[in-house]
Parts: structure tokens; sequence; C-alpha cells
């Protein structure tokens, strides 16, 4: 009997043991990490914000934002984004996505009815907006991303945009077509993926010219 509580107890103290080391390893490996992040990168470390001259934070490089009035109309001054099914459950349906905590796509096929039906709507909406042709509407100006926080349109559907902006802000369309290259990132390692154009980066851009 005694030798049986003797060896319960060893094992529980060796699991005890067990459970500080990791637990410390854990701590320890949060708290190195976090070091290297706030010395290393920042920036990224504390969520790529992004601020104004006046130093306010006015959103993050990496979430989208909706640049539309509060009937979910284009703001003509604005570049704008594509669509976002991430809707806040919490705002009528007038919400226009971008709500991290509901990150998510339309989880529609290419087949779905009511899908085409709001894309081609969209599509010939954007067309008679950018005074194009719909065929020049690109795919991303009538799709969400996966994620539904995507900051970043393509250059092609930034071009068409160009216009427009420049007209509302009484800027040349060289001086727009400026900030569009100036805030475009290259493929990733040279050959991962496509050319991006930052929207809220953008934006902001044009909005420091005021």
């Amino acid at each position: 009997m005694k030798s049986s509580m003797s060896l319960n107890l060893r094992s529980y103290w060796a699991g005890f043991k067990a459970v500080m080391v990791f637990t410390v390893i854990v701590i320890v490996y949060t708290f190195v990490m976090t070091g290297i992040g706030q010395l290393g990168m920042p920036d990224k470390a504390n969520g790529s914000m992004v601020t104004n001259s006046q130093g306010e934070v006015v959103g993050s490089s990496l979430i989208g934002q909706s640049f539309t009035d509060e009937n979910g109309d284009a703001l003509p001054q604005y570049f704008q984004s594509r669509p976002s099914a991430a809707s806040d459950p919490n705002k009528d349906e007038d919400n226009q996505g971008y709500y991290a905590a509901a990150s998510s796509g339309t989880n529609k096929g290419h087949a779905d009815e009511d899908l085409i039906k709001s894309t081609t709507e969209l599509r010939k909406a954007i067309a008679k907006r950018e005074g194009v042709s719909v065929k020049d509407v690109p795919a991303d100006a009538v799709s969400a991303s996966s994620s539904g926080l995507d900051p970043a349109i393509s250059p092609a559907y930034a071009a068409i945009q160009v216009k427009r902006v420049a007209k509302e802000r009484g800027l040349s369309e060289e001086k727009v077509e400026e900030l569009v290259r100036e805030n475009t990132t290259g493929r990733g390692l040279g050959f991962v993926g496509e050319d991006t154009v930052n929207v809220v980066t953008l934006n902001l851009a044009l909005d420091e010219l005021d």
C-alpha cells in the first residue's frame, strides 16, 4: 500500500514538473518571439497600422476598407475596393463588409444563380461609373477575396478608376497614375502571385494631397 502511494506521488510529481517546464518554455518562447518582432520588424508586428500626416491611425495596410457613403454608393473621389462578404452581423444590411471578426468569402460556386446575377449587375454598374465597356471591368472588381478583407486590387481595376478620381479631385491623370504606381506591390520574390495596388494606402496618399 505504502509502495503504491509512493509510486503515485512520484508520478504526480513528474507530471507537475513536466507541466512547469513546458509552461516556462512557452512563456519564454512567447517573450523571445515578441521581442524579435518588436526589434526587427515593429511595424508588421503591431499590425502594419497606417497613420495620416497627423499621426492618427486610420487603418491597417493589411485590411481593406469600404469607401462608400451611408447608402453604400461609391464615393467618387476615392478608388474603390473589391467587394467584401465579411459583414458585421450587428449592423444592418447596408454594411459594406471588411469586418475582421467575420472574415470569409461568399462561399458560392461559379454556377450559383444569385452570384451570377449580382456579379453581372455589379459589372454593369462599375462599367457605367467608370465610363468603360463591360468587358473592360476586371474580375476582381466584382469578386470578393476568400478572406473578405483583402485591401488590394489589380492594376487593371485601378487603371479604369484613374480618370474618375483625377476629375473629382482636380488632379492630372498623370499625378494619380504616379500615386497608383507608388502604392503598387510587385510579385513576391519576383514570380509569386500578381502585382497589386493597395487601395487603403492609395486613398490615404490622395487625401494627404489636400
